[in-house]
């Protein structure tokens, strides 16, 4: 793809991020991408190209891709709006909200564990039969009632690579009487005319760029019996599942959220600006900043690396030094989207493709991308 043409717009001063985009595919890195990125509510870079599929079809402006993890952004962010309405506590406990979770030792897992990934729920127990299990909704959150936590609640954290987002939907669906990805629909994406979906509708389907996925399931190669192992092995993932349409249709808030760079920027924007976008206010910009509480620290039992978590996002600091300003929050997506929501300098960035890495170790893509956007000033 090393002819690949680079389409959309570039504010003067941000040049550098179209350079270092452009070279993901002079190196072979890519078959198809988008990057966008705001300040102050603004777009000062969105650009996208290459194919959507590896026969060739064009990465259009309006394609959407399956952006795994960087889904957790938005789900969280519907928990958020809701504490922000005094509907939800983050410090009480999730069975306040949905009581049949409170059994087995999980009486005392509060909302903020869940935002955290320190509840010690980071995979279903016992493991489900078959990636098919994870579209029926009552079944997962019936399964993670009756379960009991592979460690104690709050005492550090363990990535819920798919059980987060069970969890933050059913307190949603309780407190409101919504799925949610209606509320997310309805209360976010489009006040702020964002193009992101947790559950696609078919007629969107033509849109949606094939991913390449990576050559390893999700979680191989953990270590025999430890909490990230079993983690894997409850929800065992390849990647091809986000090519069919009962993934792309199903509300999967963890991992199955489908959009762009721009959609996803779009809503970040809304964030990095205090909780109000052109004029929309999702919620207070004290709202915002539950979001940069820090809730734990240290190493992750399941993805082995050192994080800071707040509510909902890792947090900027010196053990992961996203942005050179203090109050940053970020996340990526398993085989490579990345974004970043930059509170003080009000900006936003996000990157969104449809070949997954190999490695997330060494996939340095979307965080160049970032990098670079971060250093950028308006000329």
């Amino acid at each position: 793809m090393s002819d690949a043409t680079i389409n959309g717009d570039v504010r003067p001063g941000f040049e550098p991020v179209r350079d270092a985009f452009t070279a993901n595919f002079e190196q072979g890195l890519e078959i198809g991408a988008s990057c966008a990125v705001t300040l102050d509510g603004e777009f000062v870079v969105d650009i996208w190209g290459g194919a959507a599929d590896e026969q060739g079809r064009p990465w259009e402006r309006d394609t959407i891709a399956n952006t795994f993890s960087v889904t957790k952004t938005m789900s969280s962010i519907c928990v958020l709006v809701l504490a922000d309405r005094g509907e939800v506590d983050l410090a009480a406990p999730v069975a306040n909200y949905w009581p049949e979770f409170g059994s087995n030792g999980k009486d005392a897992i509060t909302v903020s564990h869940v935002m955290s990934h320190t509840s010690g729920v980071s995979g279903f127990d016992p493991a489900i039969p078959d990636p098919e299990f994870l579209y029926d909704w009552d079944a997962c959150c019936e399964r993670l009632a009756g379960q009991t936590p592979w460690w104690t609640p709050g005492d550090g954290s363990g990535y819920h690579a798919l059980t987060q987002g069970y969890l933050q939907g059913e307190i949603v669906r309780r407190v409101t009487g919504h799925t949610i990805g209606s509320f997310f629909r309805e209360e976010i994406a489009e006040p702020l005319g964002a193009d992101f979906h947790i559950g696609l509708p078919e007629s969107d389907d033509h849109r949606v760029a094939a991913l390449l996925p990576p050559s390893a399931a999700l979680g191989e190669g953990s270590e025999p019996g430890s909490i990230a192992a079993r983690t894997s092995a409850s929800s065992p993932l390849t990647g091809h599942e986000a090519n069919t349409h009962p993934w792309r249709a199903a509300e999967l808030p963890a991992i199955g959220g489908i959009g762009n760079a721009r959609s996803v920027a779009r809503v970040h924007a809304m964030m990095a600006c205090g909780g109000t976008l052109d004029g929309v206010m999702i919620m207070s910009s004290a709202g915002v900043d539950a979001a940069n509480e820090e809730q734990a620290r240290g190493l992750d039992r399941v993805n082995g690396v050192e994080l800071v978590w707040g509510n909902g996002f890792a947090l900027n600091s010196d053990i992961t030094p996203i942005s050179p300003n203090e109050r940053a929050l970020f996340w990526a997506g398993w085989g490579g989207s990345f974004a970043v929501i930059d509170l003080d300098a009000r900006m936003s960035v996000a990157y969104v493709m449809n070949k997954m890495a190999d490695d997330p170790a060494a996939d340095f893509r979307g965080g160049l991308l970032a990098a670079t956007a971060l250093g950028c000033s308006p000329a």
